[in-house]
């Protein structure tokens, strides 16, 4: 089901790109920054919220609990009915382990990236979510050695052009 974008603007832009670096911020902190009172920015926030633009949630560093073991999954599909597809997405929704899930153009139809305690919760995982699955023609699990970026910021606009 396709969302409904969320009409910003500037102030908006501002708040949501101050937000992705620190959502402890006070509402006067944000507004000082983007020059709107406190009331002005609690409204906003509120509007994300109820729009679904905005939920906040505690993200935890990986590298600092010591037993996060992240793989990548490549999954090709064997029959592209969609049904058979939306019962794949659920079940990736509803697993706890899969951090992140793409639909793909080209050769593989999903990039999905688990994260699990170790080698052997990782190799349950992938045998939990793929092996039994009847609409699975093959997949690939591939290992994270180490984590160059891991970021959750999304822009909320083009980047201006540069003037040469």
């Amino acid at each position: 089901m396709a969302k409904t974008p969320v009409m910003l603007d500037e102030f908006d832009h501002r708040l949501l790109e101050l937000l992705q670096r620190d959502a402890s911020a006070t509402l006067t902190e944000l507004g000082e920054a983007v020059g709107l009172s406190a009331s002005t920015v609690q409204r906003r926030l509120t509007r994300y919220r109820k729009s679904g633009l905005l939920r906040q949630i505690a993200v935890l560093d990986p590298t600092l609990l010591g037993t996060t073991t992240l793989a990548t999954v490549l999954v090709a599909m064997e029959r592209e009915a969609a049904k058979l597809h939306a019962a794949f997405h659920a079940r990736m929704r509803a697993a706890p382990e899969v951090q992140q899930c793409y639909t793909l153009a080209g050769e593989w139809d999903y990039l999905v990236i688990l994260s699990t305690t170790g080698v052997a919760h990782c190799r349950e995982v992938a045998d939990r979510l793929f092996m039994d699955e009847g609409n699975i023609k093959r997949y690939e699990t591939r290992m994270v050695f180490d984590v160059v970026k891991a970021g959750l910021h999304v822009p909320t606009r083009m980047p201006a052009r540069r003037r040469r």
